[in-house]
């Protein structure tokens, strides 16, 4: 029995739209996006079944959750589907993200018995303890490169803590990012009026977070509209979950194994298009290995396949729509024509753009490998590009390392790990993964970034504390007190 109910997606208020496949740009169904007034009735009704929620016994909660973890297994065949052809996902991806987000509400499901507060000393004569309480109603606003797990994390321990959540997912993925888990918490039996799936542009991402009901709100997305969410959450005194963008470095040292970097260099860069926040834009390599690093990162470029996920096996498929393929494509023009070469890809056919290597001198710089000036070098790409530039000194590695504002995620690979741990402190970033690419996720890691990557907030594990309940001090006397008034 099928799960998802298309006439499901017909209830709101803002204007039709077309969930579209990007492979083939087939209509896949046709829904209603939400409008402002969508989100003031959501969070009213949210607000209203919060409370009761937060009083449910906690096996009652976990059990909803779990039931949720069990329900996406279940249902892998139809919502992978979703995935592969909504997003462009190939079909490992969408395992992949089927796989994590089961695992988000069992790690979700345990959020729900953690112990509550402290007992703390007291100079007083009473008990003094805190406690978490819920957030109340949280407002998650997800992207459309991975739409189901960049949804759930926040979602399932938000209402595993005793929250009610408003989820704004991306038009693009509305269906695989939104309605899914609007119809598996339903199925798994979360009560009414929790959760509430509200796809639409941003005057409804506005709405959703000057509502006053909304406390907290979890943002992933670009560190041009986190900054944005940022600002109108500080104008009404609420807590915002910035998940913003990257360009993070992928060095790779004098002494790496390129035998077996080759692989792990190409993830980094090519995984779903190069969509993710997390993507290596930096190949940073020893001066002594460069040539033959980018001679052999070109080669296995070369030999990666692109086409429609859903109709063949293909390691990469079509980016999410023209206006992205258009950003991806001119970067790297303007990388050409500023000296850089394109030493493989460059070239696109349609939304499938070919994973590209790029390479050698900029006319304004000096020495070998030098491609520091090109904007696809200096910018998130959010495409399947992977410039490489040449470093001869582990100081000048750190260097140019930092000459990024982003803080995402670094990578380095190396034969001496605690030499990669050491250069790493010089690195500020939020993740770190040795001898590994820059991709990295995990439902019981803490994530998150710095500087224009994020405001230092994580998801996942026991930052999920901190993200979703508020901390409240009690004291308890035996008597009332007595003061001298």
């Amino acid at each position: 029995m099928a799960l998802l109910d298309p006439k499901d997606w017909l209830s709101l208020h803002g204007d039709p739209a077309e969930a579209v496949e990007p492979a083939t740009g087939e209509v896949l169904a046709t829904l209603m996006l939400a409008a402002p007034t969508d989100v003031t009735d959501a969070a009213a009704t949210a607000a209203a079944a919060q409370r009761d929620w937060a009083r449910r016994p906690y096996p009652e909660r976990a059990a909803v959750l779990r039931r949720a973890g069990d329900l996406l297994q279940q249902h892998a065949a139809e919502i992978g589907e979703w995935i592969v052809r909504e997003a462009g996902s190939v079909r490992g991806k969408a395992e992949f993200e089927l796989r994590t987000a089961a695992e988000e509400c069992y790690e979700a499901a345990a959020l729900a018995h953690r112990p509550l507060g402290q007992v703390l000393p007291s100079g007083a004569p009473r008990l003094s303890y805190t406690t978490r309480v819920p957030a109340g109603v949280v407002g998650v606003i997800a992207p459309f490169n991975v739409p189901l797990i960049l949804a759930v994390r926040s979602v399932a321990p938000a209402l595993a803590l005793g929250n009610a959540v408003v989820l704004k997912p991306d038009p693009r993925t509305a269906v695989c990012g939104g309605h899914v888990l609007a119809a598996v918490f339903a199925e798994a039996g979360l009560p009414e009026g929790l959760l509430h799936v509200l796809p639409g542009g941003a005057d409804v991402g506005r709405s959703l977070v000057a509502d006053p009901r909304v406390r907290v709100v979890s943002f992933t997305g670009s560190t041009a509209a986190g900054r944005s969410v940022g600002a109108l959450a500080a104008q009404h005194l609420k807590r915002a979950h910035l998940e913003l963008g990257g360009n993070s470095a992928f060095l790779v040292l004098e002494d790496a194994d390129l035998d077996a970097a080759m692989s792990t260099a190409a993830w980094a860069s090519f995984f779903h298009q190069g969509q993710v926040c997390m993507t290596a834009g930096r190949h940073l390599v020893h001066a002594s290995r460069y040539e033959e690093y980018v001679a052999r990162l070109a080669a296995k470029a070369d030999a990666l396949t692109v086409g429609d996920p859903f109709r063949a096996q293909v390691h990469l498929g079509p980016v999410i729509d023209r206006g992205q393929l258009g950003k991806i494509d001119a970067l790297v023009r303007e990388s050409a024509a500023a000296g850089v070469r394109i030493a493989a890809g460059g070239t696109h056919h349609g939304l499938f753009y070919r994973p590209t290597v790029l390479a050698d001198a900029d006319p304004d710089a000096t020495g070998p490998g030098s491609v520091g000036a090109s904007p696809a070098y200096c910018e998130e790409v959010f495409g399947p590009v992977a410039p490489v530039r040449a470093f001869r000194t582990l100081d000048e590695a750190v260097a140019l390392a930092n000459e990024s504002s982003y803080g995402l995620a670094l990578g380095v690979v190396t034969r001496d790990a605690a030499r990669a741990l050491e250069l790493a402190d010089r690195i500020p970033t939020g993740l770190l993964h040795i001898n590994d690419q820059t991709v990295n996720d995990e439902p019981v890691a803490a994530f998150g970034g710095l500087a224009d990557s994020g405001t230092g907030s994580r998801f996942g594990g026991e930052a999920n504390l901190d993200a979703f309940t508020e901390t409240r001090w009690t004291t308890v006397r035996a008597t009332p007190a007595a003061y001298p008034f």
